[in-house]
């Protein structure tokens, strides 16, 4: 994985959002990796993983119960730390 400074995020940015699409580069500030920009099919992927790892999960749980979305809704906005709304 590529690594650039903050500064560098900043100063070449259109170059950087042309390199994350082939692979992900990290940011530095510092010398400390502060983050890591990565294109949007790579994030998609992700997120899709991260679903299907989810509904396996619950597949092999084994507890059934009734779904209500509103509920699981809000549970999701919370763990992102979004505004819940009743």
């Amino acid at each position: 994985m590529k690594t650039v400074t903050a500064t560098e995020a900043q100063n070449n940015f259109g170059d950087l959002l042309m390199n994350v699409q082939s692979e992900p580069v990290s940011i530095t500030r510092n010398g400390k990796e502060k983050g890591v920009l990565l294109s949007a099919a790579a994030y998609q992927e992700i997120k899709q993983q991260a679903l299907q790892q989810a509904i396996t999960n619950g597949m092999e749980s084994g507890e059934s119960s009734p779904l209500d979305m509103a509920d699981i809704k809000n549970k999701a906005r919370q763990r992102m730390g979004l505004d819940v709304k009743d």
